[in-house]
């Protein structure tokens, strides 16, 4: 059986940079990553400009139902198709990903710990913390280079919706977290101790 686990943060803390390090340091045979962003709802019969102008960033945003039965499935050993999500044009793609369960899976986004029915279904749950300063920058960063996004778009959506996000929903999940792991710059130590404690649950 599969083991779970949760990986939450604010945006651009550096969840993803974690993630990566722990499939690279365990390999891609033990481990694999869900990234909860390919959790947005299906917006299909929504008209993108009226998509541009939702709150991403509110756990209304997600599916949550479709991923607890994903999380489910691969926990019992079964594969699943994961939604594909195209920030480009604020919806899921037409098909889909097939994910095949492995020793470990990562579940990681902004809202990992934030609903009770995905942390009931973690193994272990981490927080990964990093100042507000080095997540805009980050942000900023990413979602104009990866994104497509003008810098004036980012910075509103950042001040009306990002922001006050992590201090409603985000930021008290981290009372939920195992280990919250401290992510300005220099990580090695934290997840040096996360990838042992990992290790531990493959052995």
């Amino acid at each position: 059986m599969s083991s779970i686990i949760l990986i939450g943060g604010g945006s651009a803390s550096g969840k993803t940079f974690v993630s990566k390090k722990i499939i690279e340091e365990l390999g891609s045979d033990n481990v694999t990553r869900i990234s909860i962003d390919d959790y947005y709802k299906d917006l299909t019969n929504i008209p993108i400009e009226k998509r541009a102008k939702i709150n991403y960033d509110s756990p209304s945003a997600f599916d949550w139902p479709l991923l607890a039965e994903h999380i489910s499935e691969l926990k019992k050993g079964n594969s699943i198709n994961k939604p594909i999500y195209d920030f480009t044009i604020h919806n899921r793609k037409e098909e889909t990903e097939l994910i095949f369960p492995r020793k470990i899976i990562i579940i990681e986004g902004i809202m990992a710990l934030v609903k009770k029915e995905i942390r009931e279904l973690g193994d272990a749950k981490v927080f990964i913390k990093a100042s507000a300063e080095t997540r805009l920058i980050r942000r900023l960063k990413r979602d104009h280079e990866e994104r497509g996004r003008s810098y004036d778009s980012i910075l509103k959506q950042y001040f009306s919706q990002v922001i006050p996000s992590y201090e409603d929903s985000i930021g008290p999940s981290s009372n939920y977290a195992d280990m919250i792991m401290e992510n300005n710059g220099e990580t090695n130590k934290a997840l040096n101790i996360l990838l042992t404690y990992i290790k531990s649950m493959i052995n």
